[in-house]
């Protein structure tokens, strides 16, 4: 994933019409967690699942992110919330792209 797209994701005046989980992080990013939470906390899947694990380490409610990072298979992260916001991000923006759902 380019770090031009990752750029162009930040930059978005409007949510980009992505998958739940980068619509989420978009929001969290633009300071709404609680829309980013709303948008997140009924989806199970793993990358929901990681992004909602996310969303609550950054609200300092660690054993509810132990909780989403246990349905997401990963590990809990222990470095810099923006650093996993990055690392989530451009993970399933990649994912995504892979996809064929995003032109990098």
């Amino acid at each position: 994933m380019s770090s031009d797209r990752l750029a162009q994701f930040l930059a978005e005046k409007n949510c980009p019409d992505l998958p739940l989980p980068l619509q989420a992080l978009w929001y969290a990013k633009q300071g709404d967690w609680e829309r980013a939470h709303v948008l997140i906390q009924n989806e199970a899947d793993a990358d929901s699942a990681w992004v909602h694990a996310h969303l609550h380490r950054q609200e300092g409610d660690l054993s509810n992110a132990r909780y989403w990072y246990k349905r997401s298979g990963r590990s809990p992260a222990h470095i810099d919330l923006d650093r996993e916001w990055e690392e989530i991000t451009k993970s399933l923006l990649t994912k995504v792209a892979n996809d064929g759902l995003l032109n990098q």
